[in-house]
């Protein structure tokens, strides 16, 4: 119990002090949101205080995607607040995108008075009804004198188990209300206690299994991060130990350093040759905190299919879900695997010797080279503009949101990662428009941290509005713009998928973004050639205040390589082998392995 917590036990206050109390002794420092008419009590009460900072957005779901960044890069909890009715249907679609990429958010929203609720009031709808089905869990609150408790166990829900979004709907005349304000229990709960201790006969099996492989991979995933640092510390010692080749999904990233010599690549749809053909003929798969989603899998009866699969997981829900495994153990990544290093280390060390033909192997396939592209003297490629901003910033330690589209895939590709919570990116939802509002969230909680959204012209229009909130808050982060003048994920799959007929997908009406950037206050850059792309790189990183980066790439770059839809690993298309026709064969012929 906090300090904090001792001065408030069992102190009379309104339901509005209440919810700013709850929020200082759950630790919260930094709040995202937006104010309206049904929590105009609790912004008072934030008026009044100076220990909780409300950092004002443009719109609930840019307070949301803040809060999720801000999340993400600390390891905390992120916290929204919003006004009844819209502003809370404004943010179901960040509460879903945390959902599913397991970030811990409490989003605290306003409801209409409690005598009016089910009438049909103005700014009224069923907060509760509405977000059920996109959070953990969710609470109305009727009586004043629960609220504390609930806010408390809001944080529990939201930070432990497997991370995830809760929404405390919290009437107008509640806020107003008095009663006796309760501090966070020091006992332990019974109503929600997610297992954390992988079982010990399990974890034996999955070394003994890992021990005996011929052809091993390790494939983690976002609970690797989410677990905390010293999940990441140890699933590096363990790689180290078992010499085992390493990948991981779009969320893992960075929890195992890209510089490693392990080090396969993201796999996936787009990921590389040598992760998704390790993953498709290894003999034991371990799953560090992954869910075996279909971006990862391909196509379900192809995916490893002589492999015993052991996996890790903190979600009961998670284990044969989508994928049988052989050895499910449940519980916390960072414990299971200190088990895992512990009984290793006591059976000695790694035969390299057995895994040398392995290795072998996967050397052949890492000498395709699936990341290659063809350079361009007068246009900027776009796989070659991240490559130059990872290193002119790999020294600064940056902190990367993204968009969702071609540009994210470019950027996990080709930016290296080396530590955990500095990649901030949709995964499961894929929502346009997260990462300008998420940049802010990682700025807000890293003031003096380099921070760059690697965005698409189409995406980054979705939530531009929060550059005006980047202004006022004085948070200088980069929006480094992949401009193709087309949504290119889309145009991508018309292009390869539907006869080349781009419905809709190229964007006649782009704005200025130079022009743009300086009417929000910011500063704005344009680059069109490789030559001059060092310097406007330079320039962007010496700028104190918001920039826009317009670098103009070539417009009709696709993202390779790709596993078509409902392909298996080792049916994927590489950047030589990528023209329409083969696609289409791709697609057209059932079965047919291209590699």
């Amino acid at each position: 119990m906090t300090s904090s917590a001792n001065e408030s036990e069992r102190r009379e206050m309104t339901g509005a002090e209440m919810v700013i109390q709850a929020l200082k002794d759950n630790g919260v420092e930094h709040i995202f949101g937006y104010p309206g008419g049904a929590v105009l009590p609790i912004f008072d009460e934030l008026f009044q205080q100076d220990e909780v900072h409300h950092v004002l957005v443009r719109h609930e779901q840019g307070a949301g995607h803040a809060a999720e960044g801000y999340a993400r890069s600390t390891g905390k909890c992120g916290v929204m607040l919003v006004t009844s009715g819209p502003g809370a249907t404004n943010a179901v679609t960040p509460l879903q995108d945390a959902l599913m990429d397991s970030i811990p958010l409490v989003c605290i929203s306003g409801q209409v008075p409690t005598a009016l609720i089910g009438s049909d009031a103005f700014q009224e709808c069923d907060t509760v009804g509405i977000t059920r089905p996109c959070t953990k869990h969710n609470w109305l609150v009727r009586d004043v004198n629960q609220l504390s408790a609930i806010i408390h166990e809001a944080f529990h829900v939201a930070t432990t188990g497997r991370p995830g979004p809760v929404v405390v709907d919290v009437p107008k005349d509640i806020q107003f209300a008095r009663g006796i304000y309760t501090p966070p229990q020091t006992a332990p709960r019974t109503s929600y206690k997610p297992v954390t201790t992988g079982d010990a006969g399990a974890i034996k099996a999955a070394i003994e299994l890992l021990a005996s492989a011929k052809k091993p991979v390790i494939y983690s995933g976002g609970g690797v991060i989410n677990s905390g640092r010293e999940a990441s510390r140890l699933l590096r010692e363990l790689v180290e130990l078992t010499d085992a080749p390493i990948t991981s999904t779009l969320m893992g990233l960075g929890a195992y350093p890209a510089s490693g010599k392990n080090w396969l690549g993201m796999l996936g749809m787009h990921g590389t040759f040598e992760a998704n053909m390790t993953m498709h003929d290894c003999d034991v798969m371990l799953c560090i905190g992954a869910r075996f989603d279909d971006r990862i899998t391909g196509r379900l009866n192809a995916f490893s299919p002589d492999s015993k699969k052991i996996h890790i997981d903190i979600d009961p829900s998670s284990i044969n879900k989508n994928v049988h495994v052989d050895v499910p153990i449940i519980g916390d990544v960072g414990n299971v695997l200190e088990d895992m290093v512990r009984l290793w280390r006591a059976r000695g060390a790694a035969d390299k010797a057995a895994l040398k033909p392995w290795w072998e192997q996967i050397e052949r396939w890492r000498a395709r080279n699936s990341l290659a592209f063809e350079q361009n003297r007068d246009v900027i490629m776009p796989q070659y503009a991240i490559q130059r901003l990872y290193e002119k910033t790999k020294h600064l330690n940056p902190y990367i949101t993204t968009e969702v589209g071609q540009h994210q895939m470019w950027a996990a590709q080709h930016f290296g990662f080396e530590e955990p919570n500095q990649w901030m990116t949709s995964g499961g939802l894929g929502t346009m428009g997260y990462g300008l509002p998420a940049a802010l969230g990682v700025q807000i909680a890293h003031p003096d941290a380099l921070v760059i959204d690697i965005a698409g012209d189409a995406s980054v229009q979705m939530n531009i509005q929060e550059m005006s909130s980047a202004i006022q808050h004085d948070a200088p982060i980069k929006v480094f713009i992949l401009n193709n003048q087309y949504m290119g994920m889309v145009r991508q799959w018309q292009q390869l998928l539907h006869g080349n007929r781009l419905s809709n997908s190229y964007t006649e009406a782009m704005p200025d973004f130079v022009k743009l950037a300086e009417a929000y206050g910011g500063h704005g850059i344009r680059c069109e050639k490789p030559v001059d792309l060092d310097a406007a790189i330079d320039e962007m990183i010496s700028i104190r205040k918001p920039v826009i980066f317009d670098c103009r790439v070539a417009n009709l770059a696709n993202c390779f390589p790709m596993i078509p839809s409902g392909k298996a690993h080792n049916e994927m298309l590489l950047p030589d082998e990528a023209s329409d026709e083969a696609v289409a064969t791709a697609i057209d012929e059932k079965g047919r392995q291209l590699v």
